[in-house]
């Protein structure tokens, strides 16, 4: 029974078979299983749909170049209380300094000069020596110039457009830029390239702006923040809908002595960067900016 039954089940093999063997063809018949895994043709509409959707967005490339300090803070009235203090401790445990001793000696021997103790020979021998107080005399001149040029400091901190202003401060640089129909102040930006990174792009932004030749130091290939906004209803279209700004941060080289044009660029404090920045774009620059 067990023999017919399984010559029963057999014989529809043999058959398939014999009709392969009789064709001179090899047949396989297969059932396709899926394991969850798609294949890597199922995966190429979405990542067209993603490059799509990337392309949606105009990329751009923008610096953000700073002026570091180059003098210390001014001192809070605490702090200057307590330099007078430890100047005052310093100078009533500190010992006579040279010219102080010079001084001293000097009028010593103008005391004696009155008293009639002083020899001819005494007498020539210091009459073509520059004495302390004459000494002090040129220091007082020194001074005045430093004077000068501290008032000078001061009427270039009214001027936006010179990057010695301030210089106690870290400044960052804002370009007019043509934005659509509207000239905005923002950080130097160029649109993206094909074939170049966005540093290359940020690069371009501050080598393109007219009548200034900027030596700067690039921090780094990572952008350090990113802007997005889209476009007017009226020029957004399906393929472009808005732009992303990637920022990338420099610092100005010490040697940099190139005159900025006036209008055209501003060196700003960072808490006066509300008075031209609009809200949202401030918002997304002040993550990164930070005062030193």
């Amino acid at each position: 029974m067990a023999a017919a039954s399984s010559t029963i089940f057999l014989r529809p093999l043999r058959r398939l078979f014999e009709r392969a063997l009789d064709s001179g063809t090899y047949a396989c018949y297969y059932r396709s299983v899926s394991l969850g895994v798609p294949s890597w043709t199922a995966l190429l509409p979405a990542a067209a749909a993603a490059g799509s959707a990337a392309s949606r967005w105009k990329l751009f490339g923008a610096v953000c170049l700073q002026r570091l300090p180059v003098l210390s803070q001014k001192p809070t009235p605490l702090e200057e209380r307590f330099g007078e203090l430890v100047h005052q401790l310093d100078l009533e445990n500190s010992l006579y300094s040279d010219h102080e001793l010079r001084l001293q000696e000097e009028a010593e021997r103008m005391s004696r000069k009155k008293d009639d103790y002083d020899s001819d020979e005494e007498d020539s021998a210091h009459q073509d020596i520059i004495t302390a107080e004459d000494l002090e005399d040129s220091w007082e001149q020194r001074l005045k110039k430093v004077r000068t040029s501290l008032v000078f400091q001061e009427m270039d901190e009214k001027n936006l457009s010179s990057v010695d202003r301030c210089l106690s401060d870290n400044l960052m640089l804002l370009a007019k830029q043509r934005v659509g129909e509207e000239d905005l102040w923002l950080l130097p930006q160029q649109p993206w390239e094909a074939g170049e990174t966005l540093r290359q792009t940020a690069e371009r932004a501050l080598a393109s702006l007219p009548g200034a030749d900027f030596k700067a130091t690039f921090l780094g290939n990572v952008p350090c923040g990113v802007y997005k906004y889209k476009f007017p209803k009226d020029i957004r279209t399906e393929s472009c809908v808005g732009a992303k700004v990637f920022f990338f941060k420099a610092l100005l080289s010490k040697d940099h002595h190139s005159k900025t044009q006036e209008g055209a660029f501003m060196w700003l404090r960072k808490e006066e960067l509300s008075d031209y920045l609009r809200p949202a774009y401030l918002k997304q620059v002040n993550r990164f900016v930070f005062d030193i």
